[in-house]
């Protein structure tokens, strides 16, 4: 059994060297925080959950932090996970957030140990205060080289383990129908991502393989599988369809850019926000339609570029809902050429199990198969719930929508003197994380106060609420169709100025990104 060592005190700790996690522990630079990874690398999901063929969804200059640009930024190409991977070090680098990060160890347990109790819910929120000397929550903390437990203590606590990578989602299956009866391979796009490019080879080419899932990971993983099934020998890849989403072939429709859809103040006023003057609730109801016009001319263009319908890939739900749940995915170029050719097909099923030969389903088809391969993504909360305490970890998910309510994207209401970075969804990850990391940053720093408890609660309701009337997909978490309100709040709580862009104008009709919320 592993022994424990002394307790070591610090004001800040940080789980997690992701995105989130370098960007906060630069903001938080002055704390001298210690960052917790479990890996040997920073990077988090770019490193652990990414393939050979893994690219960025956007230009690089929509993925860049406010004060480090791309050196290559108005390269139109989608960078690499290699790419992002040396931008993120070079970054880190720079900002010298490297001696920070203590590798290879891996946050086994939390524990709460007071320092003070949560403000009652009528008083204004001093959630971030840091009190000298008073630690709050004890850390524990296991390396690769040792058995040693070493325990530490925090003033605060941020946790940017993220909703992506480390435990699989597996589908549950009735007894004796589930991989145990397979005689093929069974793995997750986990597993799969530890292979490099030759042994990914060697698994696909020659086999027939089933791909479960339909969102990126899935269509990339099958892409693969089909790259490496060239040639008369070659198998075709299967994917597993349960729920079909909009994908698009890039950021053009019909001629006009992407981003006048959904990313100007003028093209998100037509979509519902909190907390919304009257005027602005009756303006928003009066064009309403065109929230489903935008979204019909989009699928338009979907439809006549992709070959969807062709294929039975033509989702049952308004584009609106994918984009408002940041389930939108890029298309590679030659995937549909790869199903033209057979070597990628389709199997719509709600309901399937494994045989010994391969996959069964409801309409008593069967598809043969030597590897199956889940890309069904992964349970981020499950995470925090093996780590975090009673009663907080019962506090995770509000118990009426199942979504983790979070003021800001970042501080739970009611658990003190902790913030969570990475677990909201935007159109651009890196700008959400970052700009909550400054606004972190300024709260601990005791440069504005939260509101009461009941307020933070009472907004986190509004956001759910508003996503729960725009697509069924809300579990997610996602604030696309109202991020620049979002922003802005932020950015009045801090004391900036929401308006961000050098005349109305450009106010309007330009797109937002991060360099719009650089320090000036």
């Amino acid at each position: 059994m592993a022994r424990q060592s002394n307790l070591m005190v610090s004001k800040v700790g940080i789980i997690g060297a992701g995105v989130s996690g370098i960007a906060v522990a630069k903001q938080l630079s002055n704390y001298n925080p210690v960052v917790f990874e479990a890996s040997d690398s920073i990077g988090g999901v770019w490193k652990s959950c990414s393939y050979s063929s893994t690219k960025l969804q956007s230009p690089r200059g929509d993925y860049e932090f406010t004060d480090f640009p791309w050196p290559n930024r108005d390269d139109p190409s989608f960078p690499s996970y290699i790419e992002i991977l040396d931008y993120l070090k070079s970054y880190a680098e720079h900002f010298d957030v490297m001696k920070y990060v203590m590798f290879n160890s891996k946050v086994v347990e939390v524990r709460f140990v007071g320092g003070r109790e949560p403000a009652d819910s009528g008083e204004p929120g001093e959630y971030g205060s840091l009190l000298p000397g008073l630690p709050v929550w004890e850390v524990a903390v296991q390396s690769k080289q040792s058995d040693t437990i070493q325990w530490y203590a925090f003033e605060f606590l941020v946790v940017c383990t993220g909703k992506y990578g480390d435990i699989p989602k597996i589908p549950e299956f009735p007894l004796k129908k589930g991989p145990e009866v397979f005689k093929g391979k069974v793995m997750h796009s986990l597993d799969y991502c530890k292979l490099d490019k030759e042994a990914a080879t060697q698994l696909h080419k020659g086999k027939k393989v089933a791909v479960v899932g339909f969102k990126k990971s899935a269509i990339d993983l099958a892409l693969e599988c089909a790259e490496a099934n060239q040639g008369p020998e070659g198998q075709p890849c299967t994917m597993v369809v349960r729920t079909l989403h909009w994908t698009v072939p890039h950021y053009w429709v019909w001629g006009l850019p992407f981003f006048l859809f959904f990313s100007t103040r003028s093209s998100q006023f037509i979509h519902e926000r909190p907390n919304q003057s009257l005027l602005r609730t009756m303006l928003c109801l009066l064009l309403s339609p065109m929230r489903h016009v935008v979204s019909k001319f989009i699928q338009s263009y979907l439809l006549h570029k992709l070959p969807l319908q062709k294929y039975g890939l033509k989702p049952d739900h308004p584009f609106i809902e994918d984009y408002a749940s940041c389930q939108m995915a890029i298309m590679p170029e030659n995937f549909f050429s790869e199903a033209d050719k057979g070597k990628i097909v389709f199997k719509k099923a709600s309901k399937w199990w494994f045989n010994k030969e391969g996959l069964e389903f409801e309409d008593n088809t069967k598809v043969e198969a030597d590897v199956v391969i889940f890309a069904t993504g992964f349970d981020g909360k499950r995470k925090l719930k093996d780590i975090l305490p009673d009663p907080f970890c019962s506090l995770l998910e509000d118990a009426r929508s199942g979504v983790m309510p979070l003021y800001r994207g970042t501080v739970h209401p009611l658990i003190p003197n902790m913030a969570f970075l990475g677990f909201i969804e935007s159109v651009a990850n890196l700008h959400t994380s970052e700009l909550r990391s400054i606004w972190l940053a300024r709260l601990i720093d005791n440069k504005f106060k939260l509101p009461t408890i009941d307020k933070m609660l009472e907004q986190v309701s509004k956001e759910i609420e508003i996503a729960k009337r725009t697509t069924r997909f809300y579990k997610r978490h996602c604030i696309s169709t109202f991020s620049i309100n979002h922003s802005d709040e932020i950015c009045e709580e801090m004391g900036w100025s929401s308006w961000r862009k050098n005349n109305m104008l450009s106010e309007a009709f330009s797109p937002y990104g991060s360099r719009d919320y650089e320090l000036k």
